[in-house]
């Protein structure tokens, strides 16, 4: 399988700009010397212009927390645990970011894959390094700890009570990671959730009704990030209103609460700001009326009236005042049923590179990624999601990929926009696109697709993972399914190397060259499930379009895509019965896309029955193979 194309495995953490930490670490602290980033310097060009104007640049100074504090305490890298309320946002629009992070901070065990053990005292070299997720791979990014003040102040986030200083850096990081300071000037809340996390993000729609409180809990059960947002004004600024909210503003969400209420009951939100102040001002804010009203022990457990940042609110006022709702997981939810933490995902990853000229018809087939849909999984039960390299991004306003997904026919070369059915007549669910992501959620009936990629004006870098929902009772399906469709990918790149492999002199093969490429490439089932030499002269017979005896490279290709089918539907209907017995040929043909609208009257399937089905009635994957293909010539 191709290097590009083939399902990721768990890699190396890659350096970003080939810096190691360790190394720099060691080379300072045998000079003497703090660490001075020059990949990222303590200048002007690492801020970025746009948010300097109107600034006194001669006041400008980057200063290492040791000298900013001057002895009067001792700089801390976290101070009694990190949390959401050590972050204080700063001259930057990164609320997005820092929303984001917010939100990881109630998640320790993920936040600690970020940040890793670092402090100011143990091996202190004036460097620290972070980890970002893009694309399937977590970066490492190094920077020192120079940050930029401007007339004593923070240019960017402050650190709290002027001591704890992991957010300064862990935002310097992001910076440098996306170009400058400049570039987190506002955002999108899913980009941030997927590099702190590596997760897949869903969209709750706010306006379809839900029970927010059950979502928020099961949700941060689950240990899922959740951030939202406020709609933007007309002015396109963010602006304090009069409820106390921040227009075009993404917020933390940090719980939800069912509340007693003097004689009823209230649903309720609670939400943190990334200013570390500014609240909301209507029911159920800090000092507001509702709470005199409150049962006494819930009172106590979830009313703190403090001016740093977080505030509750009823559901229906969220509702009503935020435009969307993000929630992050390494796999899809399912919060609408509630069954979140028992729906069961399984997942592929594909690394690779579209080009410009692809179009729906003539397609390239390394832009072509094979799934299939199980059975009795039939709502929300694929989601999609590409993510694209941060070098691709530039200065753009619309998303570089598009794609679209048809029903699996691997008899066809090219693909007619009128015989296939398009994702936009069989989608149902939530569409959102962001600076470096693009998530979509099917509907798609049981059978094999293909999800098609291309480049709108330039080659782009991408990562695509397909999510499928697994059914509860069949614990193996992941193990079947996906061994499958990770062989059996329809890629250039992958047929040309196994074909050259085996054929003679790279140029054809014949019925022995082929019979070791199936069942060495294929095939990895018990013995005499193999293919025999008169089976593989029967497909041979059955491909060669030219009649020498021979297959060439594009008839091996043709037949490959028949080979993926077919295995697709011998395997999916034995993991039913744990056997494929000639008595589930009808379906087998029935399910076969290649085969779409063959009939075949019972006496005939009688006889395919006496023909390719042993004395017990068991049917091998080869003698699937040749009686599929042979239907096919017939038809």
């Amino acid at each position: 399988m191709a290097h590009n194309q083939e399902p990721l495995a768990k890699t190396a953490v890659i350096k970003f700009n080939g810096q190691d930490f360790n190394s720099l670490r060691d080379r300072c602290l045998s000079r003497g010397l703090p660490f001075e980033d020059e990949t990222f310097p303590a200048e002007t060009s690492s801020i970025g212009l746009k948010l300097l104007q109107g600034k006194d640049l001669s006041s400008l100074r980057w200063m290492r927390p040791k000298d900013i504090l001057k002895g009067r305490s001792e700089p801390h890298f976290i101070l009694e645990g990190a949390s959401r309320f050590d972050i204080q946002q700063g001259d930057t629009g990164d609320c997005w970011f820092l929303a984001a992070l917010g939100s990881l901070t109630q998640n320790p065990q993920h936040l600690r894959k970020i940040l890793m053990d670092q402090s100011f005292s143990h091996q202190y070299a004036g460097i620290f390094c972070f980890r970002f997720w893009q694309c399937g791979q977590w970066v490492e990014v190094v920077v020192d700890d120079r940050l930029p003040v401007l007339k004593k102040e923070y240019l960017f986030v402050h650190p709290r009570d002027n001591q704890e200083f992991w957010p300064c850096l862990l935002e310097k990081a992001y910076a440098k990671f996306h170009g400058s300071y400049a570039s987190l000037h506002y955002g999108f809340l899913p980009d941030a959730l997927v590099d702190l996390t590596g997760g897949v993000v869903t969209s709750i729609n706010l306006h379809f009704p839900s029970d927010l409180v059950m979502l928020v809990k099961t949700a941060a059960k689950a240990g899922s990030l959740m951030t939202c947002a406020t709609p933007a004004q007309p002015t396109g600024e963010a602006k304090r209103m009069e409820s106390g909210l921040v227009s075009q503003h993404a917020y933390t969400v940090t719980g939800a609460e069912r509340i007693q209420y003097g004689r009823s009951w209230e649903d309720l939100i609670r939400l943190w700001n990334p200013w570390g102040k500014t609240e909301w001002r209507g029911r159920w804010s800090d000092g507001s009326p509702e709470w005199q009203k409150a049962h006494d022990q819930q009172k106590r457990l979830l009313y703190e009236n403090k001016e740093d940042g977080e505030f509750w609110m009823s559901c229906q006022d969220f509702q009503d005042n935020f435009s969307c709702l993000y929630i992050c997981n390494q796999f899809p939810v399912g919060l609408n049923e509630g069954s979140m933490p028992h729906e069961r995902w399984s997942q592929m990853m594909f690394k690779n590179r579209a080009t410009p000229g692809d179009t729906t018809e003539g397609l390239r087939r390394d832009t072509q990624y094979i799934f299939s849909v199980p059975e009795g999984m039939e709502s929300n039960n694929v989601i999609m999601s590409i993510n694209i390299m941060l070098q691709n991004l530039k200065a753009r306003e619309k998303f570089p990929l598009s794609f679209k997904v048809f029903k699996f026919q691997p008899f066809r070369k090219r693909l007619p926009p009128t015989f296939f059915s398009q994702f936009r007549n069989a989608i149902e669910g939530i569409v959102f696109k962001t600076k470096c992501n693009v998530t979509k959620s099917f509907n798609l009936r049981p059978g094999t697709y293909v999800a098609v990629i291309s480049a709108q004006s330039e080659a782009v870098e991408f990562l695509l993972r397909i999510f499928l929902k697994m059914p509860d009772d069949d614990r193996n399906l992941i193990l079947t399914v996906f061994p499958l469709i990770q062989a059996s990918l329809l890629e250039n790149d992958s047929q040309e190397s196994i074909f050259r492999k085996y054929a003679q002199q790279g140029l054809n093969m014949d019925a022995t060259q082929l019979q070791s490429l199936l069942n060495q490439e294929l095939l990895k089932g018990t013995p005499g499930d193999t293919f025999s030499l008169d089976e593989c002269r029967s497909i041979v017979a059955l491909m060669d379009l030219k009649v020498n005896g021979r297959l060439e490279q594009e008839e091996f290709a043709r037949l490959w895509g028949r080979l993926v089918h077919c295995q697709n539907v011998f395997r999916n209907t034995q993991q039913r019965s744990g056997v494929f017995l000639s008595l589930d040929l009808r379906k087998a043909i029935k399910d076969t896309d290649f085969l779409a609208g063959t009939s075949v009257s019972d006496e005939l399937l009688e006889l395919m029955t006496l023909r390719y089905g042993d004395s017990s009635g068991r049917v091998s994957l080869p003698s699937l193979v040749c009686l599929l293909l042979r239907l096919e010539a017939m038809a």
